[in-house]
């Protein structure tokens, strides 16, 4: 089994990268590699790490040799995988990654530096690494992950051979989850669809009933706007909601790091009080893991927005008459109702509110004022779902961009 089986619905990327790795002087020492969330950007970077260091010259990227088996466990030395769980990657770990990146290979036949978030460089730490990527060191690769061109500085995306993934098609996914997962087809089918694609969200909502539940607990928001009251109800369900969830996944990680530390440190962990240089470290953890659970719940909230945006764009669809599949069409019903309680301007201005708002997290702004504003743009107009009354302008909460803007 090739490496490169992992990429699903990726046959030109996949055949470019094959043809690099045959021909004679097609290597390039820098690749910025960008596709829409879950087209498998990390993973394409991981495949052509493991083909470069693969043992079998002839079928390179073979996935049964120990290079193949190595870099995919993610344990190859000359393979260093950046994958940052805070807001942004900071100057010290950039330079870090350029010191590295200057070393010989000490197994394999390159050394492959992968950073699969490169648009959460900002802009010291992406000029930080110009210079490496400017003048490179012989058999070293850069493998740069980003959603868009856009999403990376002009000066660093400019010395990179760009490599663009697409969307992979809902049967790609949903045929991938039935053969790797043993996901019924039925369910396959649906939580690709749902899942707009995304291979990773895909296969949460194939395999986890409170994924499904929860899924559905948001699209079902629209018609519960019948007022600011409601809006802004929602708006704190929502950040609650997100807060909680990343609590749960970083409260027993936050302390197995803290054990590991201490073990490191060689502290005891049962000790009511460290020594003054053993605090000094916890303190650094503390802040790491701090900045973990915010990106979590940013990431959270946005997944949210996401399927929250894809029942305004199925109610469009249906209110124009459009033949498109809906991406929500187990609810026609609900899909239906909302696109009689707006025109087609004010399902137009919602989806605009909603994008407003994903900027405004990125931004860094405060979660539940940003959700808030959002969520008061998008109040039904007229009376109420029930009564499929329009305002007076068939727009969203009577504001183009929120309260706010």
């Amino acid at each position: 089994m090739s490496v490169f089986d992992q990429l699903v619905g990726q046959d030109r990327v996949v055949r470019t990268l094959l043809q690099t790795l045959t021909t004679p002087g097609a290597m390039t020492h820098a690749w910025l590699v960008t596709g829409p969330p879950g087209s498998g950007r990390s993973v394409a970077a991981r495949a052509f790490a493991a083909a470069l260091q693969c043992d079998r010259a002839d079928d390179p990227g073979c996935g049964r040799c120990e290079a193949c088996r190595l870099v995919l466990a993610g344990s190859h030395p000359d393979v260093r995988i950046v994958d940052t769980e805070q807001t942004f990657i900071k100057v010290e770990e950039a330079r870090q990654l350029v010191v590295e990146a200057q070393a010989r290979p000490s197994l394999g036949r390159w050394r492959v530096v992968v950073v699969e978030d490169a648009d959460r460089l900002n802009d010291h730490s992406a000029n930080t690494l110009l210079k490496s990527l400017e003048e490179p060191t012989p058999r070293t690769v850069w493998m740069l992950c980003a959603p868009s061109l856009e999403d990376v500085l002009v000066t660093i995306r400019s010395r990179c051979r760009h490599l663009r993934l697409g969307t992979p098609s809902v049967t790609a996914v949903a045929d991938l989850l039935i053969e790797r997962d043993g996901v019924d087809p039925a369910m396959a089918h649906y939580a690709a669809r749902a899942a707009q694609s995304h291979i990773g969200i895909a296969r949460r909502l194939a395999t986890q009933e409170h994924a499904r539940n929860r899924r559905r607990e948001i699209t079902s928001i629209p018609l519960q706007l019948s007022g600011v009251g409601a809006a802004l109800g929602a708006a704190q369900d929502l950040v609650t909601e997100a807060g909680e969830g990343a609590r749960a996944a970083s409260d027993d990680y936050a302390e197995q790091e803290r054990r590991t530390l201490l073990g490191q440190l060689g502290a005891d962990p049962a000790a009511r009080v460290q020594p003054p240089s053993v605090r000094t470290h916890l303190k650094r953890l503390d802040d790491r893991l701090r900045a973990e659970s915010r990106r979590q719940q940013h990431d959270s909230i946005d997944a949210a927005l996401t399927d929250l945006a894809s029942v305004y764009r199925d109610a469009l669809l249906v209110a124009t008459g459009s033949q498109v599949e809906l991406v929500n069409s187990s609810e026609p019903e609900q899909i239906g109702r909302l696109a009689r309680s707006f025109s087609q301007e004010g399902l137009l201005q919602a989806l605009e509110t909603i994008g407003l708002a994903r900027q405004r997290l990125i931004a860094n702004g405060a979660p539940l004022l940003v959700l808030e504003a959002m969520m008061i743009g998008l109040v039904l107009p007229g009376p109420s779902p029930s009564g499929v009354g329009r305002g007076p302008s068939g727009g969203v909460g009577g504001s183009r961009g929120g309260p706010y803007s």
